[in-house]
């Protein structure tokens, strides 16, 4: 690898250091977070930062909590490690932690074990972190209002302490997201104390009538396999439960018709005497907002959401009630130009603003993340709910994201210098916590422009030394599928872009339709079909960009891309050689039967109904037709797209006498962490010189 792969790879893509899980908590004076020692430091340590004196304290290291060999423990438990990787998170230490109602205590789970830390800024002063005895290893604990009692999960089981096993011994798993709610419904989490914290509201999970996948790690065959359960679409889904736990053992169950709305994609206690819960029809395309009674167990029903293609699940915060009580939802505009909110029904917002979070209420009016210009920005906005009207916190070039406490807000900016976090305080105020991650190598300003009569959203990236008029092949590098944006102004993404071009590749990203964050209508182009939509814009796209900017090269044109991206990269070689001259295609979904539930079907409806829709997106019949080169790239340990799919491709591509590479992971999973995907990259570079005929760049 060369340098910048080096360094991308020592520094987790130049996150390490960088502070994240942002909570408020004591009624806003204290921002909870987690970051390591610096830029090459994988393990994240707890810290707190009192907003009344700028303090920062550290509150717990993982490090100082292990006593054995070496850093930390070896392998994570089986729970915490699939927890981790549905929610996306490659640093080590402490992954995650929950904080008490009153936001003064925190509980984490690490490698197991399960601790506890109180902060306490009245006398600037910490208490802990110590050690709280569990059952067996612990996952997900959740402390109650006051922090005197720990909720965890443990063998499948919910426990509190002190107290004991919570859940009956019936098969079933409590206390955890089923695989569907963790990776596609934004639901990571499967218990929630009451008010009072002396009751618990929580999920069960029977997965027993769920097909079964295994791994192997052939590069250890000493090891045995590892199963589990995966909703496959057309298939059975998990069935989910919410029952109530009293005190003194007793339970009820929530009521809903769990028929018609297998999915809970959002729980939570309103009050003591209230549970609300949202919940979705297997396609997707009707949500539910209903209030439980949970001495009863009965539900009633406050809002309905509902849309012919399936409701989309991008904007977090809805459906809620507001203070007032009335109900606040997510809506399209007429002619679906753009996403909306609506309260009791009635729009609030129209076509000049695309809604893309509620993350709260501050100074009485409604806390928005949404775009008011280009889709590649987002920015920051109170929102009046009774007039309409809009005031900007944050609206300069770049991505704005807000989290909200007590009158204090943290806003986060992300532009092409880099990301800021500014706490600005209910006075006046404007803190900062301290980022020690290394500064991004690049300051990279993509050329954006929208083309086609789809007016499709793209990003070229050139060589920093390219001199006008000298011809660069392309590399086309986008994801493609749904719930994505690629081309945003968040700096990170286009570190490796950049490094990409440099290597002598004109490189353009493309969010053809079916993408998020553009509107209603071109996010939902998709619907019953992944296929057409997406190569048909790419193509587009790419010729367009190519009239503007005559440098490309059309006579070279490669394609690289993981998971939904890995689909399209191998997809175009395969569909359209006569545009595409070699692809790079990993992790690839190559048919779409043998996806999740949850995920496929919102998009393609069930494969019984739909069986040509199947048919035409898988990518297995076409492999008699491969004609230029192909670079097949799998993790073994992939529980999100598990090699089968590469695999059973690379068999029928052997089976039609079709060349191709296969490039096999051993105990590598969807993320591709440590340093992995670097290393893929080096690769990469390896098959496209070789295949699009490029030179070696001279030094800089």
């Amino acid at each position: 690898m060369d340098d910048f792969l080096r360094l991308s790879a020592s520094t987790a893509r130049f996150t390490h250091g960088a502070p994240r899980a942002f909570s408020f908590g004591d009624d806003g004076r204290l921002l909870w977070f987690l970051r390591s020692t610096g830029p090459t430091d994988p393990v994240d340590s707890l810290w707190v930062l009192d907003t009344a004196t700028g303090a920062e304290t550290l509150l717990a290291d993982p490090r100082a909590l292990w006593t054995g060999p070496g850093d930390l423990p070896g392998p994570l438990p089986l729970a915490e490690r699939r927890l981790r990787e549905r929610t996306r998170l490659v640093a080590a230490g402490i992954g995650g932690y929950a904080l008490s109602g009153d936001g003064r205590r925190a509980v984490f789970a690490l490698y197991g074990r399960l601790y506890g830390v109180q902060a306490n800024v009245s006398t600037a002063s910490t208490l802990g972190p110590e050690e709280i005895p569990t059952a067996g290893p612990a996952v997900d604990p959740r402390p109650n209002a006051d922090g005197s009692r720990t909720a965890y999960v443990s063998g499948e089981a919910l426990h509190v302490v002190p107290g004991g096993r919570v859940s009956p011994a019936d098969g079933a798993r409590w206390g955890l997201a089923e695989f569907a709610a963790a990776e596609e419904l934004g639901r990571s989490r499967g218990h929630w104390w009451s008010p009072d914290g002396v009751t618990l509201l929580a999920a069960r999970v029977d997965e027993s009538a769920l097909p079964r996948r295994w791994f192997a790690d052939p590069a250890h065959p000493e090891l045995p396999g590892e199963d589990f359960a995966y909703p496959e679409a057309g298939g059975p889904n998990a069935r989910v439960e919410l029952w109530v736990l009293g005190p003194d053992g007793a339970r009820t169950r929530l009521e809903w018709d769990a028929g018609t709305y297998p999915y809970v994609s959002d729980a939570g206690w309103e009050a003591a005497d209230e549970i609300l819960l949202t919940v979705q029809d297997r396609l997707q395309q009707t949500v539910l907002l209903l209030s439980a009674d949970p001495a009863t167990g009965r539900t009633r029903e406050l809002s309905r959401t509902t849309h012919p293609h399936w409701v989309d699940p991008l904007l977090p915060g809805t459906p809620a009630r507001l203070p007032d009580g009335r109900m606040l939802t997510a809506a399209d505009t007429p002619g679906g130009a753009a996403r909306a909110l609506a309260v009791d029904g009635v729009l609030l917002t129209g076509d000049g603003i695309q809604v893309r979070a509620m993350a709260g209420v501050h100074e009485g009016r409604l806390l928005i993340e949404a775009g008011q210009r280009d889709p590649a920005e987002q920015q920051v906005l109170l929102l009046d709910p009774a007039t309409g009207a809009l005031t900007p916190l944050a609206d300069g070039p770049g991505v704005h994201s807000v989290r909200a406490g007590s009158g204090n807000l943290l806003l986060t900016t992300a532009d092409a210098d880099g990301i800021r976090h500014t706490v600005r305080t209910a006075d006046g105020r404007e803190l900062r916590p301290a980022d020690l991650s290394r500064p991004l190598p690049y300051r990279v300003e993509p050329v954006l422009e929208r083309v086609t009569e789809h007016a499709v959203p793209t990003a070229l990236v050139l060589p920093r030394d390219h001199v006008p008029g000298t011809r660069l092949p392309v590399l086309m590098d986008s994801y493609g599928g749904p719930g994505m944006q690629d081309v945003c102004a968040e700096p990170r993404r286009w570190q490796h872009r950049q490094w990409w071009a440099d290597q002598g590749f004109a490189v353009v990203t493309v969010d053809n339709r079916g993408t998020a964050y553009v509107s209603p209508a071109h996010t939902h182009a998709m619907y019953r079909g992944f296929s057409e939509v997406t190569l048909e814009d790419q193509v587009a796209a790419l010729h367009a960009l190519a009239a503007r900017h005559p440098d490309l090269d059309l006579g070279r044109v490669g394609i690289r891309g993981w998971s939904y991206g890995g689909y399209l990269s191998a997809m175009a070689v395969l569909r359209r050689p006569d545009v595409f001259h070699a692809a790079a295609a990993g992790a690839a979904p190559t048919d779409f039967r043998y996806y999740d539930t949850a995920y496929t079907e919102r998009y393609l409806g069930l494969p019984q109904e739909n069986p040509e829709v199947y048919e035409r997106d898988s990518l297995i019949p076409d492999a008699a037709a491969l004609s230029r080169p192909l670079l097949l790239v799998t993790g073994l340990a992939d529980d999100n797209v598990h090699p089968s799919h590469t695999l059973r491709l690379s068999q029928a591509l052997t089976d039609a006498g079709r060349p191709h590479q296969l490039l096999a992971l051993p105990g590598v999973t969807h993320m591709t962490p440590g340093g992995t995907r670097e290393k893929v990259m080096a690769l990469e570079l390896e098959f496209f010189r070789r295949e699009l005929g490029l030179q070696r760049p001279g030094p800089r």
